[in-house]
């Protein structure tokens, strides 16, 4: 019989890998230690095989994805290490075991061998999300196979159940497994972090480290929907995820670390099952799992996150985008107000979900969306971002395609938040930003209240738009534009500029 041996939550910021961040680790040095302290402690127990889930790794919105060729590969050429790389065989049939024991329990799961891959459009890969943790297990002498899967964007009942399903599996097996749920807190945590400032964000890290210290999951699993969505997090569902392989049995629990210094949260904790509490299920007892409890999309359903076309926005984005604080319905008065942009995002996002269909280009089009730019579209609900995704420069045949495509990746592809549902609808505000082409610029040239910024390096490039709240100054511009495109501080770069047009 197979076991579980142990549950860490890791962080994966490239930075705190020593060839990546360089100087800048000894900012972080409290989460470098703790990872070093918590790969030996794991190392000792002699795991057999590694499950890792990461929110990098192929995001669907209705199933669990899971990496199912022989071997993956990955590196940090990305983030100016390109000698940090990793090659693992995957454990296929542990893979299969939990998969099968998922869907038993009324969850989908993705299969992602090579023709899953081809139909997708997505390239195996570790992505940084696993290989940050990977580095710390490596050096404390763990190479072991892998079970390599992404989160999902289910319900938070279905992702515990998912974890409970693996747990199953693992037991049913053969192997001694070590379950690695990377992820970070929220990334909003200062003016200038990489997502934009909240002041929510400190809450939610500071309710996220308490209920774990106190191993309690229930508190977990009832955090506020809003308030996870305000604090720009991306780890709360691996986390969900490794807490339902607990299920049922007594655990000991540390945080061993926290710290926040660039903006963004880091946390590592500890999890060991100590032996089976029957009385400690969330599960037992209700008939049926909370995955069974509606029905589940079909496996594969859903197009994978796989970053290929979209660019996400980051933060609340755009100063005004939507009303704040409305939360009635919007009303005809309110929708015969709207912006051509504006009102072709927001009946874009509307005709697919009542019908399944993608909008047609209306025919005619006015001179404004029947030019080719890229354009961000920007969801808020009741005044906080409820989704954001864009294009730096045009993709489709013209403004107009852009926009009914872009509305559909910021309601249901934004790997921050869950798909919205039609009953959310009335309660959308949203807005449109046309990019202008970019020109090259220097610092001087540069306002971050009128004009955004690409920084670019070689293929690495990232984008801030502007007058986005807490971005102040060029440099804290330049830096959060900077850290995006994974270009180091003692890197050279290029700066291009571009201006906005901004509907409503």
């Amino acid at each position: 019989m197979g076991q579980l041996l142990d549950v860490v939550f890791m962080p994966h910021p490239p930075i705190m890998v020593p060839e990546v961040g360089r100087d800048e680790v000894a900012r972080i040095q409290a989460t470098v230690t703790a990872a070093q302290e918590l790969a030996n402690r794991v190392a000792a127990h002699h795991p057999e095989v590694m499950i890792i889930i990461s929110p990098h790794g192929p995001v669907f919105r209705d199933a669990v994805g899971l990496w199912a060729v022989d071997r993956l590969k990955g590196d940090l050429g990305a983030f100016r290490a390109g000698e940090v790389k990793f090659t693992y065989s995957l454990d296929l049939d542990l893979g299969q075991k939990i998969a099968a024991q998922a869907r038993e329990a009324g969850l989908p799961v993705v299969w992602l061998d090579e023709a899953a891959c081809r139909r997708y459009d997505i390239t195996p890969e570790l992505d940084h999300g696993m290989m940050v943790p990977l580095y710390y297990l490596r050096r404390a002498g763990l190479a072991l196979p892998l079970v390599a899967m992404g989160m999902s964007l289910m319900e938070r009942e279905k992702l515990y159940a998912f974890g409970a399903a693996l747990a199953e599996a693992v037991e049913a097996s053969p192997r001694r497994a070590l379950l690695v749920a990377s992820g970070d807190m929220s990334h909003r945590l200062l003016p200038g972090a990489p997502a934009g400032y909240s002041p929510r964000g400190k809450v939610f890290d500071a309710r996220v480290k308490g209920l774990l210290a106190a191993l309690d999951v229930e508190g977990i699993l009832a955090l506020p929907e809003d308030l996870a969505e305000e604090a720009g997090e991306c780890g709360l569902r691996s986390f969900i995820m490794g807490l339902g392989a607990l299920d049922g049995h007594k655990v000991r629990g540390e945080v061993l670390s926290y710290e926040g210094p660039f903006g963004v949260g880091y946390l590592v904790a500890h999890l060991e099952p100590v032996g089976e509490d029957p009385a400690t299920s969330l599960l037992a007892g209700k008939g049926q799992s909370p995955g069974k409890t509606g029905k589940p999309g079909a496996a594969g359903g859903e197009a994978a996150e796989n970053g290929a076309s979209w660019e996400s926005g980051e933060s609340g984005e755009t100063e005004g985008s939507g009303e704040t604080g409305e939360t009635g319905k919007p009303g005809e008065a309110r929708n015969a107000g709207e912006s051509l942009p504006v009102r072709l995002a927001r009946q874009s996002l509307e005709h697919y979900l009542r019908t399944g269909r993608v909008l047609p280009v209306p025919d005619h089009l006015p001179l404004e969306l029947a030019g080719r730019a890229g354009a961000f579209v920007s969801l808020k609900k009741h005044g906080s971002l409820r989704g954001c995704i864009g294009t730096i420069g045009p993709t489709r045949e013209n403004l107009a395609q852009e926009i009914i495509y872009n509305a559909l990746a910021a309601g249901l592809e934004d790997p921050r938040f869950p798909p919205v549902t039609v009953d959310e609808l009335p309660e959308l505000q949203y807005s449109v930003d046309v990019l202008g082409a970019p020109e090259p610029a220097t610092l001087a040239d540069l306002d971050p209240r009128v004009y955004g910024v690409i920084v670019s390096r070689g293929r690495r490039r990232g984008l801030l738009l502007p007058d986005l709240e807490g971005v102040d100054t060029v440099e804290e511009q330049v830096a959060i534009a900077r850290q995006k495109g994974g270009i180091g501080p003692d890197e050279p770069y290029q700066l291009e500029r571009f201006k906005v047009t901004r509907y409503h």
